[in-house]
């Protein structure tokens, strides 16, 4: 290795405290205001586009990264800088349906006010257990909007983020999907043409696989790196029968047995909890501490963790950084 010149030490100074003051300004104290939608997260670095075509997927050994954004109102405010400074979330006890901004007392499906719960195609049953898909029968609550999020490609995929799990996605939504759920890693493994066809095929590799998360576990942290390619040649194998039928009653080409590679994530924390303490802002409404990490759809404070999804449409003072 080549001697450090004082000149190059000179020069990584320079840049060491260019960061650092990068660092402190990006994470300059702010208030802001409005209602909570699930956060943002957005891979970082170029945008990473998977493509299922190609019989092999390269793949890349490097963890991808996300960028976290507290979403209020209209206001995304980016959270990564913002680790190891103090948060504070106050919920003012006013809730707001997320769909046509109606003040209600309870939430629904994750911001719903009632009557949109039971209107919306998104609230509908279906969106849970997409294999109970009614569009055939002329009873979707909204055919346009079915044509336009249920008619599109989607992809069975499985995922360590507790375990090994079975899950779904559209496609548009790799790697997104897989951050927001807090996986460590992922492999897409069937590609179908609509969203009933994966659930047909997610029930029938739930046969032999979880299709939940361990939240607690997940934020832990403490879970095996899993040979995933290795995972998904043993349930294809042990699953070929029931997915050789289903590929002959969606006709061909609908379902795709990929050959891909699996991908690695990391998230932005600082100190995982031992010992998982969740709020509520029902019950405690004002919830603040040292911010240590973000993943999933949760703030991981020194004093608990909050999943801010659950609390979509609620109206939150944030604090961020020091007051």
């Amino acid at each position: 290795m080549g001697q450090l010149t004082l000149e190059d030490a000179l020069r990584a100074d320079e840049a060491s405290g260019t960061a650092q003051e990068a660092s402190v300004r990006d994470a300059a104290p702010i208030t802001l205001s409005g209602n909570l939608h699930k956060m943002s997260i957005v891979p970082a670095g170029e945008a990473l586009a998977i493509d299922t075509s190609a019989e092999v997927q390269p793949g890349s050994h490097e963890p991808l990264a996300a960028d976290y954004g507290l979403r209020l109102g209209e206001i995304t405010q980016p959270l990564n800088a913002y680790i190891g400074h103090k948060v504070r979330l106050s919920f003012t006890g006013q809730i707001h349906c997320s769909h046509c901004g109606r003040k209600t007392k309870k939430s629904f499906a994750q911001g719903h006010c009632y009557p949109c719960f039971r209107k919306l195609p998104q609230c509908d049953g279906c969106i849970m257990k997409p294999e109970t898909c009614h569009y055939a029968e002329g009873t979707c609550r909204d055919p346009q909007w079915g044509e336009e999020h249920c008619f599109q490609p989607h992809i069975v995929y499985l995922a360590n983020s507790s375990g090994l799990k079975v899950g779904i996605t559209r496609k548009t939504q790799m790697p997104t999907r897989w951050f927001d759920q807090g996986a460590i890693q992922a492999l897409p493994i069937v590609e179908v043409s609509n969203r009933l066809q994966s659930g047909l095929v997610e029930v029938l590799f739930k046969q032999a696989l979880n299709d939940r998360t361990n939240w607690r576990a997940m934020l832990k942290g403490d879970v095996a790196e899993l040979d995933l390619e290795a995972e998904r040649d043993a349930l294809l194998a042990q699953m070929s029968e029931g997915l050789a039928a289903l590929q002959a009653h969606c006709g061909e080409g609908a379902i795709r047995v990929l050959d891909t590679t699996a991908l690695a994530f990391e998230f932005p924390v600082r100190t995982a909890p031992t010992k998982v303490t969740s709020f509520n802002f029902d019950k405690t409404p004002v919830v603040e501490g040292v911010l240590e990490g973000l993943k999933g759809q949760y703030l991981i404070l020194d004093s608990g963790v909050i999943n801010l999804r659950k609390f979509t449409g609620y109206e939150i003072e944030a604090q961020l950084g020091e007051p």
